[in-house]
């Protein structure tokens, strides 16, 4: 039954997006032109929510513009960009499990062992959540196979 609802989530998934996207276009979740839609991943980690980032603070990093909340954050990530970053790209980790580059949704996000991974919505999080630690061996094993792929 389990599998049964998975299977559901993520056909509603792939349905939603109708193609998925292919990492050589993005291997960083790009919307609206910024990594992580423009929200300020170090306020994941310092404030735990999602905090909307600022053109006033932004820098460039794999190909991508990042922009922060404060000056600070945007230094922090400078320093130490690997630690911010999301998992999977920023794409969703719930998706990923399944072998799917889907986009995903800032506001659903969770720090796990100081990993940052964000979902395609709260109802996809949800079931994310229920068995994260073997979704996230899966979606480990899908993102090498496709960063290789590149």
């Amino acid at each position: 039954m389990r599998t049964l609802h998975r299977l559901l989530i993520l056909l509603g998934l792939s349905m939603a997006l109708m193609g998925c996207t292919s990492l050589s276009d993005k291997p960083i979740y790009n919307d609206q032109g910024y990594a992580v839609t423009g929200y300020d991943v170090v306020a994941y980690f310092t404030d735990n929510k999602a905090v909307k980032g600022s053109t006033a603070f932004q820098t460039e990093y794999q190909g991508s513009q990042w922009l922060f909340a404060t000056k600070q954050h945007q230094r922090q990530f400078e320093q130490s960009p690997e630690r911010y970053i999301p998992q999977y790209g920023g794409y969703c980790a719930y998706a990923m499990s399944s072998g799917f580059v889907v986009s995903s949704d800032p506001q659903t996000f969770t720090v796990y062992q100081d990993k940052l991974y964000l979902n395609y919505s709260l109802s996809v999080r949800e079931n994310w959540l229920e068995n994260k630690a073997q979704f996230i061996q899966e979606a480990d094993g899908y993102w090498q196979q496709k960063v290789a792929k590149n």
